[in-house]
């Protein structure tokens, strides 16, 4: 039988400290990084497919939430529209209504195409977070 021993020095063990006690804050920064790429593609579609006439509350409605964890003890922050226009109707259902389409108005895609586009970009963008707050612990 094959036998296998890892003697760790005490520079590693505070590697492993560091990074157990920082890893909250480097799991926040990463994923609040993702989620910017991402709202940044979704702002610049919404502002090409509302009209010329369109009062830009819509856009700037846009946003994300603060990042927090669910009961299952993972980090996540959503972006998504709050509040109400000028003449009470939420902008989540504007939002949706101009995403999804309705009987008098044609579907004008935002949301998913930006997401199908920039889900890759995201996660690399959280991987070099990551790598990058995991090597400033290492200095």
């Amino acid at each position: 039988m094959a036998r296998t021993t890892f003697k760790a020095g005490d520079d590693f063990a505070l590697k492993l400290s560091r990074l157990s006690t920082e890893s909250n804050r480097i799991a926040k920064q990463a994923i609040y990084a993702g989620a910017k790429v991402v709202a940044d593609e979704i702002k610049s579609n919404l502002e090409g497919a509302l009209s010329p006439e369109a009062t830009g509350d819509l856009v700037d409605s846009f946003g994300i939430t603060p990042i927090s964890r669910d009961r299952d003890g993972n980090w996540n922050a959503k972006l998504g529209f709050d509040g109400y226009d000028r003449n009470g109707v939420p902008n989540q259902l504007k939002a949706r209504a101009l995403e999804s389409g309705t009987s008098k108005q044609t579907k004008r895609p935002f949301v998913r195409p930006a997401v199908n586009r920039t889900r890759k970009i995201a996660q690399a963008e959280m991987a070099r977070v990551i790598d990058e707050e995991i090597n400033k612990l290492e200095d």
